[in-house]
């Protein structure tokens, strides 16, 4: 297996990029790092990072807290191969791309950790079931 000839960039979009895009980043970034280039941003980005996706992915052996919250303005400006949405419906900004999907995730930033336990193993299944996709 060589990879692709040329990395795919992917964007992962929720409200606040704090907890499930950035969840998503990670994963992405860690599993797919010679087959994506990996973006996260939010429509209404919160600045930070939520401490419990912080906790929840460590738990996974990766470590989120370098991400940064950003707006969908800060992010190149290009085509992108990939745009998953979180589950944001009509809140979710238009963005050009290739192919878009949409995750319908809850948004765990009032759960406790257990719940993002479970949105956290969500995300995984279904960045590992992209990744697949992608290759």
């Amino acid at each position: 297996y060589k990879g692709p000839a040329q990395k795919k960039s992917v964007l992962f979009v929720c409200i606040g990029n704090s907890c499930r895009s950035q969840m998503a980043e990670g994963f992405a970034r860690c599993l797919g790092q010679n087959i994506v280039d990996v973006w996260s941003a939010g429509s209404k980005p919160t600045g930070q990072i939520h401490p419990l996706a912080v906790k929840a992915m460590r738990e996974k052996g990766i470590d989120i807290s370098s991400q940064s919250s950003k707006k969908l303005d800060e992010l190149p400006k290009q085509m992108w191969d990939y745009i998953i949405t979180m589950g944001c419906g009509d809140n979710c900004p238009f963005v050009t791309s290739k192919i878009k999907l949409d995750w319908a995730l809850p948004d765990p930033k009032d759960m406790p950790l257990e719940k993002f336990r479970v949105v956290r193993d969500e995300i995984e299944d279904k960045v590992k079931k992209l990744l697949s996709q992608i290759i």
